[in-house]
């Protein structure tokens, strides 16, 4: 038996079917492209910059090496897998995975501490770290006044040493442009300079460390830090055709990785300040991921 409907009753269920379709077209592709956005924004990776590790008494640019260990114990416990400057590069150009919570651990300077007191404490957690040396102080200072973890840098021996210990990769800190007390901030370039004069400066100073570096471990290193981060766009160029595929600055902001190559330029570092404790430390920079 049928049953007859008014075509103004058929004509209101047609309606709500529109509309309930709509809604829920609406959440799906709203779903989708908030998933889309999460997924294209790239892996939260924090890098942590160090300096001097030594001693019983932090300061701002000192940790001591029970807090260093007790970085590091939290990054492993709290499931964080430290990544090297060659696993970044290859995974931005789409060559291998990164682990699920990157860290990247960075050193700069070039004290002789890193040596000392860091490697026995990466290799006690299996982790890779940075160190950003500085020419001058390895072929100067370091020589003069060696292998004291107070205030030595790092002389050539040491440094093999490190990138022999497959924990280590180094980088290039400059030759001879760590410096802010003169008329010229770090490797910026100056305000009344020309552009060719600095660029002539600039590939002299840090063409002289990559060569020595690659002298004396036979590997061309691919990480750049800026001294105090201070930087210009001029030197871009120059930089990519030394063969840098990553830059570290001081700005501490996160990052996220994706794969384009252009990401790992200037990649944003907050400082460990031995004025912390570890908890304190690590909520800092991982609340703002």
């Amino acid at each position: 038996m049928y049953e007859c409907r008014s075509l103004k009753r058929f004509l209101s269920l047609l309606l709500l079917d529109a509309v309930v379709f709509s809604i829920c077209a609406m959440f799906f592709f709203a779903g989708r492209n908030f998933f889309s956005s999460s997924a294209d924004s790239g892996i939260f990776l924090p890098v942590i910059m160090y300096h001097s590790v030594y001693g019983d008494t932090p300061e701002e640019y000192i940790v001591t090496p029970e807090q260093f260990e007790n970085d590091l114990l939290w990054l492993a416990e709290n499931g964080y897998t430290s990544v090297t400057a060659q696993q970044l590069t290859d995974y931005v150009n789409n060559i291998g995975n990164l682990p699920e919570k990157p860290v990247m651990i960075t050193l700069d300077d070039g004290c002789y501490n890193n040596l000392s007191e860091v490697l026995p404490i990466l290799e006690k957690y299996d982790m890779n770290a940075i160190v950003s040396v500085v020419g001058q102080y390895t072929d100067v200072t370091a020589v003069n006044d060696p292998h004291i973890p107070a205030y030595s840098y790092l002389t050539w021996e040491d440094i093999e040493k490190l990138t022999d210990s497959g924990h280590v990769e180094i980088g290039n800190h400059t030759y001879n442009m760590h410096s802010f007390r003169g008329e010229r901030q770090g490797c910026a370039k100056n305000q009344n300079e020309s552009e060719s004069t600095y660029m002539e400066l600039l590939n002299n100073d840090l063409s002289r460390l990559q060569n020595e570096i690659h002298q004396h471990t036979g590997k061309l290193p691919i990480v750049f830090a800026y001294p105090f981060g201070f930087r210009s766009p001029e030197a871009m160029p120059l930089i990519r055709e030394l063969g840098f595929t990553i830059t570290l600055t001081c700005t501490e902001k996160p990052n996220y990785i994706t794969h384009d190559p252009d990401c790992l330029y200037g990649l944003n570092r907050y400082n460990r300040s031995g004025l912390y404790s570890t908890g304190e430390y690590m909520q800092l920079i991982m609340n703002n991921s």
